[in-house]
């Protein structure tokens, strides 16, 4: 049955992104140099915003919500789920859940896919993505209370998706492996595929000259918000997470988000971009 995308409601501008990478909004400083402060410049009932600037508050009310946040943080798995699945996960009722999404879709940070009378949700981007990452690096950690939730800290740490590329302790061991190789050079921003890593690619399956024509940034590196170390972000991310899911070198767990290293993917990873500390 084919599948439909349907975006009906009006998004906030710079909600969300497509395949693009987003650049730096540019805040108008040399509007601002010399005078003062910007409240003492806004006279007696006028805004202090600054025309053409960036409108962040309604973003940032809409992932303020508790519930809201688990729904987001739950679609970085990067798969679309059914609001009653995500209504379980944010731990609110089916009618709550709705009127969530209802927002998040109207605020852009969601679509909705259509399959037969089912709808499913997904996050709008790799820049709704991105940006909770971000705020998962600077955001405290949830307590562990259980030995259940000390399980799924633990999957989580070792091996999840990043919306569409490989994060944990796997995916920070691969880019440290493709650095120390030479399969990749770190740079400002980004990362620069050698031959070599263009080679060791191809062995996994990717086609590297695809992925350099994808509407995206090819190879920034991405930090771990929970290793505190890069791992491989943008399209050339999303590539290879792709291929190793394919290969079963990587599979999904019960845990959102969460993935399993297996016995052939440490194999793999290890022959062909010389992996070596995945036990």
């Amino acid at each position: 049955m084919a599948v439909t995308h349907d975006r009906t409601h009006a998004a906030v501008p710079g909600a969300a992104g497509d395949a693009s990478e987003p650049g730096t909004a540019e805040i108008g400083t040399a509007e601002i140099a010399g005078r003062g402060t910007i409240a003492g410049d806004a006279g007696i009932g006028e805004s202090a915003e600054i025309a053409g600037d960036a409108d962040i508050a309604p973003v940032a009310a809409l992932i303020a919500d508790g519930a809201r946040a688990a729904m987001l943080t739950a679609l970085l798995d990067g798969r679309a789920l059914a609001a009653g699945e995500l209504a379980r996960i944010a731990g609110v009722s089916a009618p709550t859940a709705s009127s969530h999404l209802a927002r998040l879709l109207d605020g852009g940070l969601v679509t909705v896919v259509k399959q037969g009378r089912h709808r499913y949700y997904r996050l709008a981007g790799p820049d709704v993505a991105r940006t909770l990452e971000v705020l998962a690096r600077i955001s405290g950690r949830v307590a562990v209370r259980s030995l259940r939730q000390s399980r799924q800290a633990r999957l989580l740490r070792e091996a999840r998706s990043c919306y569409d590329h490989l994060a944990g302790r796997v995916g920070v061991e691969l880019y440290d492996a493709l650095v120390r190789e030479a399969g990749l050079i770190e740079a400002d921003g980004g990362c620069l595929l050698t031959a070599s890593g263009a080679q060791a690619l191809t062995e996994l399956g990717v086609d590297v000259d695809r992925v350099r024509r994808a509407r995206r940034r090819f190879a920034p590196d991405c930090l771990d918000w929970l290793e505190r170390r890069p791992h491989l972000g943008g399209a050339l991310g999303a590539a290879v997470l792709d291929r190793l899911l394919a290969r079963e070198w990587l599979v999904r767990g019960t845990v959102p988000r969460a993935l399993r290293l297996t016995g052939a993917g440490r194999e793999g990873l290890e022959r062909i971009f010389g992996c070596k500390d995945l036990n």
